[in-house]
């Protein structure tokens, strides 16, 4: 498909094609048709239309290690025009990826910027179908309850829109919020909730890709001696699981199943598999551990799964609360770097992505201190291996990085001293009057409050760290010789860890 050719009602005919193909359960032609499309050419709108349904295609297909590469497409593309529906579902669909990587920080922003775009986004078919992403990525990360609203909200744009109430009836978020209120011991909640699934929704009520969770909540109520309005009958036939994810949860459905049947041994068989692959989440698998061991009669085993579910709670509840520590802590470390640069706010003097001065400004500065005679020390300052950073978890998550870097460097220097970003991931502090011993005192304390920040908050798995190097500055230096100078022993001490 040519640029020229992809106009009109072409662009709308594959886009409504990419869309179908994910509803009918078939994301990876999806791929291969966006892949296609996007090689031909499109205009910006429509190519960043295509590649987050190519986003949303890798997500069913667990293939998330080509995510960061799509969204920073994406993000790319959006800086050339701003469409609040396209922004909110770029930001829905980010955060799925930055929860599946593991960074729960950056999902919650992510979340908040979409649901900010969102709100001021005309209603209609794509306005409905990025709330429903937003309520399946509050869903993933545990945030049930605001799932169930994003979901309402979805519906009802839909209904307003006179769209098909099948395309945002998605049973998923309501039978993860039901397994939830099971899990924190409100079973009654639980069946309540998957009661209501059952009854309201049967297979024509669905996309096909939704099958698997309306089989669970039939199975899952069966496991709990509660009879279904609809049997797991009624929707399996003539379906067949593709994605990882439904083949582990129809999996979990048949391990509820053989509960269900007084066989509590297959259940466990079954569940051990389920462990294994990892869709379906722990305390789910735990919970269901410990209805199996209990019917088995063995009630020390089912009062140990049991207190795994709750350590599973706990644990979501504690990291909840360390991530809203982490979060008012990076905010204020932001907070102080912004007052430090607000002497900055020449935009040709300051770096538009850390809000610190950039080169330009760092060589009047240094130029203005030697030309006064006063003595100091240049420091260079550079993350290590960050390209690694990049490759796994994509450029919007390396420029939060070297935002929260430059926020906790701006927060721990003088107010005499300067900081600049120099370039990638390089920073360049002058500390004026300090003489070498000194300011290795004071950069040690610098790495060290950056080395042991909690990046898992943000990379999780790929670790961040920094190493500096030191030049005097004074009569007789430049800044060409200095940052030399320090660049040298910055390489010394990187190759001598």
């Amino acid at each position: 498909m040519t640029h020229a050719a992809a106009t009109g009602g072409e662009q709308v005919g594959l886009l409504d094609e990419l869309g179908r193909l994910i509803r009918a359960g078939r994301p990876a032609d999806a791929v291969v048709l966006a892949d296609g499309a996007l090689a031909g050419g499109l205009p910006d709108r429509t190519a960043a239309t295509v590649l987050l349904h190519k986003l949303s295609a890798l997500l069913t297909l667990d293939d998330v290690e080509r995510c960061p590469a799509t969204v920073d497409a994406v993000h790319a593309l959006l800086e050339r025009f701003d469409d609040p529906v396209v922004v909110g579902e770029f930001h829905a669909l980010a955060a799925r990826v930055t929860q599946r990587l593991g960074a729960l920080e950056l999902s919650v922003q992510h979340l908040v910027r979409g649901v900010r775009a969102l709100e001021r986004a005309p209603s209609g078919f794509a306005s409905a179908t990025a709330w429903l992403d937003v309520a399946v990525t509050y869903s993933y990360i545990g945030f049930h309850t605001e799932a169930v609203e994003a979901l309402a909200r979805a519906r009802r744009i839909a209904a307003a829109a006179g769209l098909e109430p099948a395309l945002f009836s998605h049973p998923e978020i309501r039978v993860r919020y039901a397994l939830w209120l099971d899990q924190q011991g409100d079973t009654a909640g639980c069946v309540r909730e998957l009661l209501r699934v059952n009854t309201t929704l049967g297979p024509d009520d669905i996309q096909p890709q939704e099958t698997p969770f309306l089989v669970y909540a039939a199975a899952r109520l069966a496991a709990l001696g509660v009879r279904a309005h609809r049997g797991v009958g009624v929707f399996t036939e003539n379906y067949e699981a593709t994605s990882p994810e439904a083949v582990a949860v129809m999996l979990a459905a048949d391990a509820c199943l053989a509960l269900a049947s007084g066989d509590p041994k297959r259940a466990l068989a079954h569940l051990t598999a389920v462990e294994e692959d990892g869709h379906v989440p722990e305390p789910e698998v735990y919970r269901l551990r410990a209805l199996a061991y209990a019917r088995d009669g063995e009630l020390a085993a089912a009062l140990a799964s049991e207190r795994i579910v709750h350590r599973g709670m706990r644990d979501r509840s504690a990291r909840l609360h360390s991530l809203y520590v982490e979060g008012v802590a990076a905010r204020l470390d932001q907070d102080d770097l912004r007052q430090t640069v607000t002497r900055y706010s020449d935009e040709a003097y300051t770096d538009l992505l850390t809000g610190l001065p950039n080169r330009r400004h760092l060589d009047r500065f240094v130029g203005d201190l030697i030309s006064e005679g006063r003595p100091g020390t240049l420091v260079v300052a550079g993350l290590d291996d960050f390209t690694t950073v990049n490759t796994v978890h994509g450029r919007l998550s390396s420029d939060e990085v070297l935002r929260q870097v430059a926020a906790i460097l701006g927060r721990l220097l003088r107010g005499s001293d300067f900081l600049a970003r120099y370039g990638g991931d390089e920073f360049v502090i002058v500390l004026p009057d300090a003489p070498l011993a000194v300011a290795s005192d004071v950069t040690g304390r610098l790495a060290a409050a950056v080395n042991s920040f909690d990046w898992t908050i943000l990379v999780p798995g790929t670790p961040v760290t920094i190493t500096m190097g030191l030049a005097e500055l004074g009569p007789g230096t430049d800044l060409v010789t200095a940052f030399q100078a320090a660049e040298l022993a910055r390489s010394q001490r990187k190759a001598g860890d």
